[in-house]
C-alpha cells in the first residue's frame, strides 16, 4: 500500500504556484458549490491548492470543514491522479452542502479530471525550476 501522508510537496503553498494555475489552466471541472482549476505539470505527483474565500462561505467552522473534508479526499485519490497542479475554489453555497455529498462530489471530480487530463500534454514547470520541499 501506498504512503498517503499528505506533505508538503503536495500541497500549492505560494501565490506564484495559484497564479500558475490560474493563468492557464489546461482542465476545469465544474460541480456544485466548487470548481477545480489544474494545469499539468512534469513534476511526477499532483499538488493541491484551496481556495475559500470569505465571500463566498460566511462561517469560519464551514471554510475548515470544506477544506478538511477536500484534503482529505486529495490525500486518499493522489496516487491515482496524473501530475497536475490542481485548484479547487469554493462558490457560494458551499456550506450548504453535506459531508456526504461533497464527498460524492470530489470523487467525481477527481475521475473527471484522471479521464480528461489524458488529452491534454504536460506543460513545464514554473520558471522550468521544481520546488520540492
Amino acid at each position: 500500500m501506498p504512503h498517503q501522508g499528505f506533505p508538503r510537496c503536495l500541497r500549492l503553498l505560494n501565490a506564484g504556484d495559484f497564479s500558475h494555475v490560474f493563468e492557464q489552466a489546461d482542465l476545469k471541472v465544474h460541480g456544485k458549490g466548487l470548481m477545480a482549476l489544474a494545469r499539468m505539470s512534469t513534476r511526477g505527483y499532483p499538488r493541491f491548492g484551496l481556495v475559500v474565500g470569505k465571500k463566498n462561505v460566511k462561517r469560519a467552522v464551514d471554510r475548515n470543514r470544506f477544506k478538511r473534508l477536500v484534503r482529505e479526499s486529495a490525500r486518499l485519490r493522489q496516487h491515482h491522479l496524473p501530475s497536475m497542479d490542481i485548484v479547487i475554489l469554493a462558490k457560494r453555497g458551499a456550506q450548504d452542502i453535506d459531508n456526504e455529498t461533497l464527498s460524492r462530489q470530489l470523487h467525481g471530480m477527481w475521475k473527471r479530471l484522471q479521464r480528461d487530463a489524458q488529452t491534454v500534454p504536460a506543460s513545464p514547470p514554473l520558471d522550468g525550476v521544481t520546488r520540492d520541499a
